[in-house]
């Protein structure tokens, strides 16, 4: 069976695989758009996201406060692949959206388009630091408008998204997200 947010979660999956295949070791130190991380360090990040949130869609529990080191040896871009396709099976069950998400206190749909925010932002953060080209899956991108336009102020006040960078009318739909999110499409390292 399969949900939209499966659906969706599988078609943001593949173009962030593809940039995670693609980073080489020595690219790991490297800084990323997302402020105060380095590859590496968004990489677990990704890595514990991916992963709790297959916990979240069967309402488990989940601990954030472990940062266990995900990239110890050379299977680590094989196993991120195989638990973003865990993900997409995790939320492809229809109860994983129903009610009210006991660890976040808020809608599962809501906690499931979290999720889809992660993989395709942070697919955007590793391959504009690591000078790879990247192309969300567009569904996804339209999907996320409306979800960052409804966390977004709270999301400001917490410190997960950047204050806003402003946007061009003529922008790809991925380039707003990405201001949306505080992030300057334009964004280099050597900037």
């Amino acid at each position: 069976m399969a949900t939209q947010t499966s659906d969706l979660l599988a078609a943001a999956a593949s173009p962030t695989v593809a940039v995670v295949r693609a980073i080489a070791d020595e690219q790991l130190d490297l800084p990323t758009p997302c402020r105060g991380y380095a590859v590496r360090d968004l990489l677990n990040h990704l890595f514990e996201v991916v992963m709790n949130f297959q916990a979240l869609a069967a309402k488990r529990p989940v601990e954030w406060a472990d940062k266990p080191d995900h990239l110890t040896d050379d299977g680590w871009r094989d196993r991120f692949a195989a638990e973003t396709r865990r993900l997409a099976d995790a939320w492809s069950d229809p109860s994983a959206l129903e009610g009210v998400s006991p660890g976040m206190g808020i809608p599962q749909a809501t906690v499931g388009g979290m999720v889809l925010l992660d993989l395709t932002v942070h697919g955007w953060d590793l391959a504009a630091a690591t000078g790879q080209p990247y192309r969300p899956a567009p569904e996804a991108v339209a999907e996320l408008h409306e979800l960052v336009a409804q966390l977004g102020p709270n999301a400001r006040k917490m410190g997960i998204f950047a204050e806003q960078v402003p946007a061009d009318a003529g922008l790809s739909g991925l380039d707003r997200l990405l201001c949306d999110t505080g992030r300057d499409p334009a964004w280099s390292a050597s900037a």
